[in-house]
């Protein structure tokens, strides 16, 4: 019980501590080594590394847990090929239980042994059918991940997707404008409708964005489409608990 209970506050923390990378003006690779690193520790591996493509769609190495690792995928960048390789193309992760029998990818292979590693295991950073890189977790001993190791492993590697992809496109100025241009619309938008929920339900201001909120999130509909629909008198929201405790 003990044990369990230990796995579920490590892997907690794992999603703490990548979560707690993505804030403003977060730093990329600061993310990803993050993630690499918790990786190889909450699944009991013994290093990890990980590819991301570039603007042009090139494959290159921006995190890695030591100089093993990173030799190892190195070695897969010149020769074009190698789990993390292939995991990139094709989306899917790859599972390599024991290196010296694989015959697929001798550069990497050879690479991996000479390092002391027996055992890798590649994941895709996707969402939503865009895969921009591979993360892989290498072992000194031989044998597979468990199930639940894979899960926890995309998982944490599908969080920090989402991160990488949010944030590439305010590296365009233009993108940037709009988007704050779009935000501050919105805002206007927002503080319409709560002032109309203020009144229609005697909530003082924060109270009413609590209500509009909480609407949104439960209906899994966007903010600033509710609040539109508010702001026009087309969507009356019902009063919450939150009134009880204003």
């Amino acid at each position: 019980m003990m044990a369990e209970l230990s796995r579920d506050a490590r892997l907690s923390a794992a999603f703490v501590k990548v979560a707690d990378t993505l804030v403003d003006d977060y730093d990329v690779v600061d993310l990803l080594d993050t993630l690499v690193q918790v990786c190889t520790d909450l699944v009991d591996s013994d290093a990890g590394g990980l590819l991301i493509t570039d603007p042009d769609g090139w494959l290159q190495l921006i995190a890695s847990t030591n100089e093993e690792a990173e030799f190892v995928e190195v070695i897969q960048l010149n020769a074009g090929e190698g789990p993390c390789v292939e995991s990139f193309k094709t989306g899917e992760g790859v599972t390599i239980p024991d290196i010296s029998e694989e015959d697929r990818w001798p550069a990497f292979c050879a690479a991996a042994l000479q390092q002391g590693f027996q055992s890798m295991h590649a994941f895709p950073l996707r969402l939503r059918g865009q895969t921009i890189g591979a993360m892989g977790l290498l072992s000194n001993t031989t044998g597979e991940l468990s199930e639940s190791n894979l899960a926890v492993a995309q998982a944490l590697a599908d969080v920090a997707t989402i991160g990488i992809l949010q944030e590439r496109p305010l590296r365009d100025t233009t993108l940037v404008t709009d988007q704050l241009q779009r935000a501050l619309d919105s805002r206007v938008i927002i503080e319409q409708a709560k002032g109309v929920i203020a009144a229609q339900t005697g909530a003082n201001l924060h109270t009413a964005f609590a209500i509009l909120r909480d609407y949104a999130r439960s209906n899994h509909l966007n903010l600033s489409t509710v609040a539109e629909e508010v702001a026009e008198r087309t969507l009356t929201l019902p009063a919450s608990e939150h009134l009880t405790t204003q």
